[in-house]
Order: C-alpha cells, then structure tokens, then sequence
C-alpha cells in the first residue's frame, strides 16, 4: 500500500467529499508530484448534528500539502459544489476558476464573507475554455443541469485523458444554455477517454431526466387550469431555466410576477448580469401583488424543501405578505431531496388544512431532475468509450448501481471508492492502493469543528438523555435541577430524593477521599444520575458544581 502520498509518474483520484454521500463535493486528481481540485462544496446539517445548519468535508489532507496544490477548478454554481469556497479557499491560498455565472456568485460569496480581493478568481469566459495547470489541462465541457451553466472537465495529463461529468443530464431543450451536442462527445470519445468519472445520483431511475422544455408546457397548461386563482410555484431558486420558463408563463397567461425570497433575488440578479433572462418581466411587490385580481399574479417563491425561514413556510404560517386562501393553489415544481420530507410534508398538512390545493411532480410534469437517468448513463458510456468507470455523486448503493451498469455495458474496469480512497488511473491496472484521513466538519455558531468532536456528541447525549445539574455547598448539602427529564407531576419528589441521595453518597466518603474534590464530584454525579434513572428511565448528563472554600 502507498505510503507517501505525493503523486508520482501516475494519475490518482482522490475523492474528500461526495462519493458514497450526496452532497459537500471535493475531488482532488493528482499527478507528477500535485494535487487539482475540482469542487468545494457543503451540504446542509441535519439532525445528527445538533445545533449546526452547514457541513464540510475535512479537508485535512489537502491542507498539509497546499504546497503541492495548483488550483481549484469549479464546474458549477450549486452548494454543494461551491459552498465551501468562502470557508477554505484563502487557506488553501490557491487560484479559482469558474465560468462567468459561477464566478460571479462565488465573488459575492467572498465579498460577504470579507474576503474580496483576497482570493484569486479567474474568469473562464469562452464555452470549451482551456486552463493549464502543471501537467493537468483542464478544458470545460457545458453539459445540460438545473443550474445556468453547468460543466463536464475533461482532464488531459501525460497519464491519459479524464472525463469529470459534474452534475449533468441530456436534454435537447434546456431553456438556457447550449450543451455539447452528441457528435461533439463522440468526438471526444474518439480521441480516447482513460476515466470517466460520473454522477450517480439517478441511476435507479429506469427513465431519462426529461426536458426543460417540457417542463414548460405542463407549467403553462398547469397555471391556465386555475383561472381566477393566486397561483404560488416554489422552485429551487438556481434553476435559472426555470425561472425563464415561470416568466414566460406569467407574460403568457396575462399574470404579474411577483418574487419571494432572498436566494431568488439574488439569482435573478446574477443571471441578468451573465446575460440570462434577458426578457424576464418586471416584477411587482408584496403589496401591490396583494392589491391585484387573484387571477392576474404569478407568485414564485423559495421554500420547497420545508426551510423554516423561507417564504413558502411563513406563508403557510400566514406570517407572510403574501397572502393564500382556500382553493388558491401552490405548485411545487421540484423535487423532495432525501431527508426533507418531514419539513416539506409539515408545511403542506397546513396548505392543506387552509383548504389551498397543492400540485406537484406526482400529479403533473411541472419538474425535471437535473441528474441523468440510466438512458442518458448509457449513452454517455457509447459516446465516451472510457477504459474506466469511477460512480461519484451518490451514496454507496448509487455508485455499486452505477458500476453494475457500467460493467453490463462493456466498461473494462469499474472502481468503487468512497471519500479517502486513493485511487491509481494509470499506469497499470486502476485500483484503491491506500486510504487517507477524510470525515467532516460542521460550522458550529462561528466555529468550524470536526462533526464529531466533543461539543456535538454531548449535545447529541443532552437532546436525548437531558441534564440534571448538582450544587454542592461545603457542608454536604446539595441543590439538584434537571432539564429535559419527562417528569411533571412528580419533579418536585424527584429533586427532594435526589438531593438526599447526593448527600448522602458524599457523606460516605472517608478519609482522602473526602477532601478531593474530584471523589466528591463523581459521588455526587453517579448518586444524581441513578436516581433520574429511577424516577425517569433516563441517564442524563450530569454537571456537578463545587462550593469553593
């Protein structure tokens, strides 16, 4: 197994996010002797760490030979592709490079986190912009996705040629943007692809992805059903073909726009910058939207996935401007990412209850995904011809799925990895030929910490288990609280017998033991915790606080 981990005559992947997970990519190729990075990006908290929203890959490995790293290349404009950018990038004190939209959110991203100008950022103006990097030739491919241009790389080293697929699909009316055609990956295909390295996120789909330009006529014929209506459509806000699509909507169906949400704002903002929706129609506000006929306003607005502060939950709440009643209609023209469906389903029990009629992808084709279903896997795989399929972008049944069909498909060699596996290209046989420390961190407050570190285990224990806190004064007498315990009717007879009990455990103590303070305090604690125990079920934390002489 490899030791030293410095690249050398040889091609290695290494993923630190993003591979048997979805979400917070980080990939890093290395070759005679450096690293390149494509991708930094994040994914959102979830409950298994309390009290945090962002999640990061650890990037610990990169970190100790940032030395040896010569760029970050980033194919698209998505969190969890891009989102980490303003946590590490000066750290890592390399170049960025992006095409004009990504960049231009990245900017922004680095100006609010103060750190504007202090990051290189190197605009990829042209389609099919070549970058050079040491022995790495970076060449951008546009590829179809739900984000204004998305990339596939392609990877050329002295070692042979990589195709880095992104976030990708096939679709011959993507609204905006002009994807590589067929003939031109053929092309590619021709000249001898080594390693494709490939999205998984849909492979169990037996179907493919489906057209934006479909979306747009089950959109148009969707908002004509409900004449006289408020109409709401939530969408996911950098889905810029999207947003074209509900402006022509609007325009088309005698409805002004009206926008909700900060994150639509902003993309709104950005596209028009990177010339998109050039004829996207004025919008309106809140109160004038409100003052119109209920037929004539198209509202869009953020919060499809069940996020507590967006528009769409303070409107179910009725704490929003914008205001629905019964037999309005919301449309929710995106998908359930796995793991919100709890915040989404809470949001739409109180549509419901409202008596507000709610269409989504189940009832009418009002979205598309942004992923390729296994059709468009397999013919990428007879345009491409690659020696080697590497599944990425995905959890580990995904990239084990993606491998099968790859396999069936007559792809020589399959490499299965997850993050922290090193992996050789060539030359020679393609195989993992050691591991590396990977994991995660989480933004905790204003602290990034390792997601398993000490705070977020206790806080884990204290949300399950609750705490009771001890008080002793230097007679022996003791004070009990608890927090979080299921007692209500009995809390009062649970402190009176746990303060006894403490009291009595720390009178027991004799000789030395009496008078070190750590003794005292481990008596007090087990005497504490056994009879929450008793009068609860529960074994919270305890906290014992000495009197000081």
């Amino acid at each position: 197994m490899k030791k030293d981990f410095t690249p050398e005559k040889e091609l290695l992947f290494l993923a630190l996010g993003g591979s048997a997970e979805i979400g917070m990519n980080v990939n890093l190729y290395g070759c005679n002797g450096k690293w390149l990075m494509v991708d930094l990006g994040m994914t959102f908290g979830a409950n298994e760490y309390p009290g945090t929203e962002l999640v990061f890959a650890d990037l610990a490995f990169i970190e100790d030979r940032r030395k040896d790293l010569l760029g970050i290349v980033l194919t698209h404009a998505h969190e969890d592709h891009i989102g980490a950018v303003p946590y590490f990038a000066e750290e890592l004190g390399v170049p960025l490079y992006a095409t004009p939209f990504t960049a231009d959110l990245v900017k922004r991203k680095l100006a609010e986190a103060g750190l504007a100008g202090r990051v290189k950022l190197h605009v990829i103006e042209d389609d099919h912009g070549t970058i050079r990097l040491g022995d790495f030739t970076v060449r951008y491919i546009p590829l179809a996705h739900s984000i204004a241009e998305g990339n596939a790389l392609v990877i050329d080293t002295p070692y042979g040629r990589v195709f880095h697929t992104g976030d990708w699909k096939l679709d011959e009316d993507p609204i905006v943007g002009v994807p590589a055609t067929e003939e031109e990956l053929v092309a590619i295909g021709d000249e001898g692809v080594l390693a494709l390295v490939c999205d998984s996120t849909n492979v169990f789909n037996p179907e493919a992805s489906g057209s934006e330009g479909a979306v747009y006529q089950a959109l148009m014929d969707e908002v004509r059903l409900h004449t006289g209506r408020r109409v709401l459509v939530t969408t996911f806000a950098s889905n810029v073909a999207r947003l074209q699509t509900l402006g022509e909507v609007a325009r088309e169906t005698g409805r002004q726009l009206c926008v909700a949400g900060r994150s639509l704002d902003r993309i709104i903002e950005v596209a028009q910058d990177n010339g998109y929706l050039a004829d996207f129609p004025e919008t309106v506000d809140f109160d004038t939207a409100m003052g119109l006929p209920r037929g004539e306003v198209l509202i869009l607005a953020t919060g499809g996935q069940g996020e507590p502060r967006a528009a769409l939950a303070r409107i179910a709440d009725s704490s929003h401007q914008i205001d629905l009643v019964a037999g309005d209609v919301v449309l929710f023209s995106s998908r359930q990412i796995p793991g919100n469906e709890l915040a989404i389903g809470r949001i739409q029990n109180q549509l419901a209850e409202r008596g507000i009629v709610m269409v989504t992808d189940r009832q009418s084709a009002i979205h598309v995904s942004g992923h390729p279903g296994r059709p468009e896997l397999e013919a990428l795989y007879g345009w491409l011809r690659p020696e080697i399929l590497v599944p990425v972008h995905g959890e580990m049944r995904h990239m084990q799925e993606q491998a099968r069909v790859g396999r069936a498909h007559g792809i020589p060699h399959n490499v299965v990895q997850k993050n922290g596996d090193i992996v050789r290209l060539a030359p020679g046989k393609p195989e993992r030929i050691a591991r590396v420390e990977s994991g995660r961190l989480v933004l905790d407050g204003d602290m990034i910490v390792p997601a398993n570190g000490e705070a977020i285990v206790m806080r884990r224990r204290l949300a399950h288990n609750g705490v009771v806190m001890v008080s002793l004064d230097g007679g022996g007498q003791a004070q009990v609280s608890g927090l979080g315990l299921p007692l209500v009717e009995d809390y009062g007879d649970f402190v009176t017998e746990a303060e006894a009990d403490v009291a009595t455990a720390v009178r027991k103590l004799k000789g030395k033991a009496a008078a070190d303070p750590a003794e005292v305090t481990e008596a007090a604690r087990l005497a504490a915790r056994r009879a929450a125990q008793r009068w609860s079920g529960k074994k919270p934390q305890v906290m014992v606080m000495l009197a000081r002489d």
